[in-house]
């Protein structure tokens, strides 16, 4: 079962509840964008700008048009409403896991970079997430690190 798989608390609620939170961690800027397929949370803080994207489900597909288990045809009503709830559990989902990155960085537990690193938009649009994800599965392909990407200043015995 998913998290918050039955929540009654409205798109809108949660998202003006991840921006308290934000505000309550030291976040100096809060943005939202939504498209029929995706919403994002875009965030400063730490001096670095974050970036969550959330894939949304799409109102036509046969997860809320039909039933589960027989699948019959559900009414257009019925429909909305069972893709608005999927809705509504992806933003309490997005609520609760940038309030636990936040407090775990607050407690000492981690730190910033650690709990957002996936996030971060580098200065070219893409999250590290993004950039690093193939070099990733290159080097577990290769058995190869990727290339040096800056200079390593430590000391040399």
């Amino acid at each position: 079962m998913r998290y918050a798989a039955d929540t009654s608390v409205s798109v809108e609620k949660s998202r003006a509840e991840i921006e308290r939170i934000l505000g309550r961690y030291g976040a100096r800027r809060f943005a939202y964008a939504a498209e029929p397929e995706r919403a994002q949370v875009v965030f400063e803080a730490e001096g670095r700008r974050v970036r969550f994207l959330v894939p949304l489900p799409l109102r036509d597909d046969r997860d809320f048009t039909h039933t589960p288990g027989r699948g019959h045809k559900r009414h257009p009503d019925d429909a909305y409403r069972a893709w608005e709830q999927a809705c509504r559990q992806r933003w309490r989902a997005l609520a609760l896991a940038i309030k636990a990155k936040l407090e775990v960085v607050q407690s000492g537990i981690s730190t910033f970079e650690h709990e957002f690193l996936a996030h971060i938009v580098l200065p070219n649009g893409d999250s590290v997430g993004d950039w690093l994800a193939p070099q990733i599965e290159a080097s577990y392909k290769t058995r190869k690190m990727p290339p040096m990407l800056i200079e390593d200043r430590r000391p040399h015995a």
